[in-house]
Formats: structure tokens, C-alpha cells, sequence
């Protein structure tokens, strides 16, 4: 585990959003934001991306590039405000069969506008060509 950025505790298991520090409870995840957080600078967060790579890309492999635009999309934050879709999507990510629990998760449409969201930002129509 790492030290909390705040009382320096080694249980820290959250980590801030924005910074990527982490902290071990609500009262410090407070305490540093009051402080002031910063996003890290490009280079390190570009660091990190070389470092990570896919172990087994497919033609459907979404680039780093892309997959970082979604943090930035309103529509996607907007979806992700709403707290069963938050519920669904940990509920795939906590199960043993992701590709199970994905095949559900777009029977309920609030789901699938999530899901359409993030395509538009990942997979965006090419206005030219249509």
C-alpha cells in the first residue's frame, strides 16, 4: 500500500482523481483538495502510457489516445452521474465474466447510452464520408 499524501499513513487504498496521489480516508481526500490538486504534467502521464501495453491487442483495441478523450467528454460525464449506471458498471468490472455481465448490462438502455456516448468520442462519424 502507499503513504497517504495527507497524514502519511501507509493504508492509503483511494486514489485522488485528478492527481493520482492517493489518500487513506474522506477527511484527507478533503484536506487535499482544499490544498490544491493538479493534473500531472503531460510528460509523466505519457511516461506511464509507454510503459503500459496491451498483452493482447485485437483489431477492436481502442488506442490509449482515444480512451483518454473520454475523461473528457460532458456526455460521458453526464451518464456517469447517474448512479446505477455507476452500479452497472462495477458490477462489470467486478465479475468473473465481463463478457457476460457487458451482453446485460445493454438490456437496460441507460447502459446503452453510456455505452453510445463513449463510442462517439472513441469512434467519431466522419461527417465527409457519410
Amino acid at each position: 500500500m502507499k503513504d497517504c499524501c495527507v497524514c502519511q499513513e501507509n493504508n492509503s487504498i483511494y486514489k485522488c482523481p485528478i492527481c493520482v496521489q492517493f489518500y487513506c480516508s474522506v477527511t484527507c481526500y478533503k484536506s487535499h483538495k482544499e490544498a490544491g490538486c493538479e493534473v500531472p504534467p503531460a510528460k509523466v502521464s505519457a511516461e506511464l502510457h509507454e510503459s503500459v501495453k496491451y498483452n493482447f491487442p485485437t483489431e477492436d483495441t481502442v488506442p490509449r489516445e482515444k480512451l483518454e478523450l473520454l475523461g473528457h467528454s460532458k456526455e460521458v460525464k453526464k451518464c456517469l452521474e447517474n448512479p446505477h449506471v455507476r452500479d452497472i458498471a462495477q458490477a462489470i468490472l467486478n465479475n468473473p465474466n465481463p463478457t457476460k455481465a457487458i451482453a446485460l448490462a445493454m438490456t437496460e438502455p441507460i447502459f446503452v447510452e453510456l455505452a453510445d456516448a463513449c463510442l462517439r468520442v472513441v469512434e467519431p462519424i466522419d461527417v465527409k464520408n457519410t
